[in-house]
């Protein structure tokens, strides 16, 4: 056996690949980036894993969080870390649009990234503050009518699943909605309660706490069911938006080239984590469904998601700056 890992430790010394030995990964700290600033979903289920991870590994996993550019910022710093496995990412639905969305980015996002687990997917939940004068879709979309162009809605950043979910719902009504995009979640998120934008798709994870406690009203989930964590909030479909259907759904990456070994051991960790009575409560009091996936299927998966949102992209002739 131990000739065994020392002919393998040669071969991937001479394909220039960390040779590491999935037995006794990880013997040093992971660093699990999140491309977002604090306080967003994507931190929120990065830090809910990363804390089962470490009682798992018996090994810090720290959160390193580097918002910026729709997540463009945080992905090239995976991209340029050794592909040991001590560097991860878990991001949005941001990094399979992006390609779509700017001309150069600074990486391949199909050859320089290894799929690693599928995390969670939530419902996106259409939200006003309390002083917009609306409590139903219906109503939102007549006073969109009314005055076109004067409603405005955050994101988290142009391109992300919460920015098309409101160029869709404005395509699927005929209004005319302004975006105004955020470096983030969390600051999009705190204009909104502040009263300083009016509405905004998010997901279910990041908001249901303000839904609960009146700082913001709810009028829909994107999704076709509705979300066991808020079962008394219609679908947008049920509210008269039919066959509305836009979800996020967030995942696990690591540099390419990662030693197989060691990919197959973090997703089979993750996947444990994730089936775990700690996980499991954490995830649906945030209105998220743990992922089930294995690497591959998650792999095959994310190549998919860039082909979708692709034509969603192209169709809606969404274009941003660099």
């Amino acid at each position: 056996m131990r000739r065994l890992f020392v002919a393998a430790c040669f071969a991937a010394l001479l394909a220039a690949t960390p040779c590491v030995s999935a037995e006794t990964w990880p013997s040093q700290p992971v660093k699990i980036i999140v491309p977002f600033p604090a306080g967003g979903t994507t931190d929120i289920l990065a830090r809910v894993v990363a804390d089962q991870l470490a009682a798992k590994w018996s090994q810090a996993v720290v959160v390193d969080n580097r918002g910026g550019a729709s997540g463009t910022v945080g992905s090239e710093q995976l991209v340029k870390s050794p592909p040991d496995g001590t560097t991860l990412m878990i991001t949005a639905t941001h990094h399979v649009i992006n390609p779509s969305l700017f001309k150069q980015l600074r990486y391949d996002s199909r050859a320089d990234f290894t799929p690693v687990a599928l995390i969670a997917s939530v419902p996106n939940v259409l939200v006003v503050h309390p002083s917009l004068p609306v409590k139903t879709v219906k109503e939102l979309i007549e006073l969109a009518r009314r005055e076109p162009g004067r409603l405005n809605f955050g994101s988290a950043g142009t391109g992300g699943a919460n920015h098309l979910s409101g160029e869709l719902f404005a395509f699927q009504t005929g209004i005319k909605i302004t975006h105004v995009p955020y470096k983030g979640a969390a600051p999009a998120l705190n204009d909104l309660l502040g009263g300083h934008i009016p509405m905004m798709f998010d997901s279910l994870p990041g908001v249901v706490g303000h839904i609960q406690s009146g700082g913001l009203r709810a009028l829909g989930v994107t999704s076709l069911t509705r979300a066991a964590a808020a079962p008394d909030i219609p679908t947008l479909d049920e509210a008269g938006v039919k066959g509305f259907d836009a979800t996020a759904w967030f995942g696990l990456y690591g540099p390419a080239k990662m030693p197989e070994a060691v990919l197959q051991k973090i997703s089979d960790d993750v996947r444990e984590v994730l089936r775990s009575p700690v996980a499991q409560a954490k995830l649906k009091e945030l209105g998220a469904e743990p992922g089930t996936m294995s690497q591959p299927q998650f792999a095959a998966f994310v190549l998919a998601e860039m082909d979708k949102w692709h034509d969603v992209v192209t169709k809606a002739d969404i274009r941003v700056t660099q």
